[in-house]
């Protein structure tokens, strides 16, 4: 094991889980207290042909639209919320998933990588990713979608999932490594016991 680029490796873990978790609490005090516009994009009219008035483009050309974007002067404090909602969940996360792995390579540092300790906490890792990842998407999600139907009636607003949801696959694995790390440490206490 090379033990000075575990070290580093948990340090700058450590360094950015520090930077997410400080992110998280600037952009919400800045975001409360901001008193400007809140904007959301929308698919919703997504290859909607808009009209030729008023647009740069030549006799003949259609325009269709790919992205709305909606902003609202003076918002609501349940706009100002849902936008908040929309953007603080995934530095959350990501403040938690890097300080949960910072602790897993420092105990790979203090215990040896193969260990109890370092089995439970890949185990609790993968359970955090797991379902934290669809937790923070759907939190993003629906308040994006409650934040457009506020804007915009008609869009109307529902759960939504947004994000990579391909984390939830990697926090499995992680989960299965720790139970078969842990069955492996159990196995070689056995074998050293019985020698």
């Amino acid at each position: 094991m090379n033990r000075r680029l575990t070290s580093v490796l948990a340090s700058v873990t450590f360094g950015l889980a520090v930077l997410s978790g400080l992110a998280f609490l600037g952009k919400g005090a800045s975001h409360m207290l901001d008193d400007g516009a809140v904007c959301v994009e929308t698919g919703f009219w997504a290859n909607a042909r808009l009209s030729s008035d008023g647009l740069p483009v030549a006799k003949g050309v259609e325009a269709s639209g790919s992205l709305t974007r909606l902003c609202q002067e003076s918002p609501s404090v349940g706009q100002r919320a849902a936008d908040l909602g929309s953007g603080l969940p995934w530095l959350l996360f990501g403040a938690i998933a890097l300080l949960l792995f910072s602790r897993l390579l420092t105990t790979v540092l203090k215990k040896g990588p193969f260990t109890e300790p370092v089995a439970r906490q890949l185990t609790t890792l993968g359970w955090v990713v797991a379902a934290g990842t669809p937790l923070a998407g759907l939190v993003v999600g629906w308040s994006q979608s409650w934040l457009v139907g506020s804007m915009a009636p008609v869009v109307g607003s529902g759960p939504t999932v947004a994000g990579p949801l391909v984390l939830v696959f990697a926090g499995l694995a992680g989960v299965i490594l720790g139970r078969i790390m842990r069955d492996g440490v159990r196995m070689r206490e056995d074998l050293e016991g019985t020698v």
